[in-house]
């Protein structure tokens, strides 16, 4: 079944997670996955799971991909689930389309706090606002009695879509940050805190019914759908290459998938944490994906060695890609807000500027409200005859401000990239430093991807700006 909700913060990922945690518990073999663009969510559900947790989203990676990943995941296990995004029917494409598209019964997750008939009306209009959508049912969260849990099933119209209530109760929610949920891997009880919301599921009609009566799905192949990417068909145009990559609490945002793609590509993989102190892998071109630069700026300032390493391996030509997160390492400076949102340590909420690693001039300042947000597209190559576009988003809460021109822009679905175009985010060539805020899904693209590791110089895209 799909988990969507009215809106962001309802309690998805915290019910997603607890149901794969009750199911996998019991001895099932469950496989999570989380619709649309996300790299902290499913964290958890790779907790609750034991399980690569893969993104299913209708543009970004694809319905062949999506389609193929669902039927591989469903061979092998006992139950699928997938979170949502945001609100059930927002984004486009949205939950509700992967949902229409696979025929995925969709668990609707209310938080009914200060809500009685009310609820009623908000399953009901989830149900019916578009015509041919797959329903499971309803789920109340944050209810604060038996009572009240009663108040919400009596507003149905059907009170067999009850399907149990969860209490409110601080224990069961997960911690967030600005970027959204804090790392499960950053907290101690992280698997106590989903066994704690597993038992109470447990006893709801949900937790209690039994397998063969929950929602049966058939992920049948469709001609074209293309490569399963379980067995991708990929030209090995990175084989005898070792690609380092950044692997810790700074610099965790790494999709299961583009670690697969590397390596049926034909690389090796050598991972390595900057903040533990490793040094840099004997390599012929570095990764340094996204996460939390700001959490841990002191600690990454520190890193001279990491960066004299960084700085010797690009002066030998060596590429370096770095998304996001890793960029704002490589700019000479980082500015914090000085908060718990944003900084390990809480200065007193006064802002501070870290020395970076100097690989790109100009400086990073974390901003108070969201700076970038959506799906992108980027075209590259090594040659102009052979260009490639690599699918992906952006997502990030801190501006760039230097003198280097960027060398192309990203552009959003259905728009053309361009030079200095203001629908996407800014590409930086640096010698063999190629760094953007743009979050890349390699799947979409093996060959532009094996551009980026390249050491030959990439071809971009230059048309006329566009709004």
């Amino acid at each position: 079944m799909l988990v969507a909700a009215p809106a962001s913060g309802q309690g998805k990922t915290t019910v997603a997670a607890a149901l794969a945690r009750l199911h996998a518990r019991q001895g099932r073999r469950v496989r999570a996955f989380k619709c649309g663009p996300d790299f902290l969510d499913p964290h958890w559900l790779a907790l609750a799971t034991g399980a690569p947790v893969h993104s299913l989203d209708l543009w970004m990676t694809g319905e062949a991909d999506c389609r193929a990943r669902l039927r591989a995941a469903a061979r092998e296990c006992d139950l699928v689930i997938v979170e949502g995004v945001m609100g059930l029917f927002d984004g486009t494409p949205s939950a509700a389309d992967l949902a229409v598209r696979f025929g995925l019964p969709v668990l609707a997750v209310i938080d009914a706090h200060a809500m009685a008939g009310t609820f009623g009306a908000l399953a009901y209009g989830l149900q019916n606002f578009r015509p041919g959508l797959p329903w499971a049912g309803v789920l109340a969260n944050r209810v604060a009695s038996e009572r009240h849990a009663g108040m919400l099933k009596d507003a149905l119209r059907e009170p067999a879509q009850w399907l149990g209530a969860l209490p409110r109760d601080a224990g069961f929610t997960l911690p967030e940050r600005h970027l959204g949920l804090v790392l499960a891997t950053e907290l101690d009880d992280a698997m106590a805190r989903l066994d704690a919301v597993a038992d109470v599921l447990a006893t709801t009609p949900l937790g209690l019914m039994p397998v063969a009566q929950l929602p049966q799905v058939s992920f049948e192949p469709v001609a074209g759908d293309g490569i399963d990417p379980a067995d991708p068909a990929v030209p090995p145009l990175l084989a005898g290459r070792t690609i380092a990559i950044a692997r810790d609490a700074a610099f965790s945002f790494i999709y299961p998938a583009n670690l697969d793609v590397l390596t049926a590509l034909g690389a090796r993989l050598s991972f390595f944490s900057p903040l533990a102190g490793d040094a840099l892998p004997a390599c012929d071109a570095v990764w340094l994906p996204g996460g939390y630069p700001e959490l841990h700026a002191e600690a990454l300032s520190a890193c001279t060695p990491m960066r004299d390493a960084l700085v010797a391996h690009v002066a030998a030509g060596k590429p370096v890609w770095a998304e996001c997160g890793g960029m704002m390492a490589l700019f000479d400076e980082l500015a914090t807000q000085g908060n718990a949102q944003d900084s390990a340590q809480d200065h007193g909420h006064v802002p501070r500027t870290h020395r970076m690693w100097g690989l790109l001039p100009g400086k990073v300042s974390m901003q108070k409200r969201l700076a970038g947000l959506g799906p992108q597209q980027l075209t590259l190559g090594t040659h102009r005859s052979h260009m490639h576009t690599l699918r992906g988003h952006t997502f990030h809460y801190s501006l760039a401000d230097t003198p280097l021109p960027p060398a192309a822009h990203t552009a959003r679905p259905g728009l053309t990239q361009a030079v200095g175009a203001r629908s996407g985010e800014a590409l930086y060539v640096h010698g063999p430093v190629r760094a953007s805020y743009f979050h890349a899904w390699f799947a979409s693209s093996p060959q532009a991807t094996a551009c980026l590791f390249s050491a030959m110089p990439i071809e971009l895209e230059r048309h006329a700006t566009v709004d």
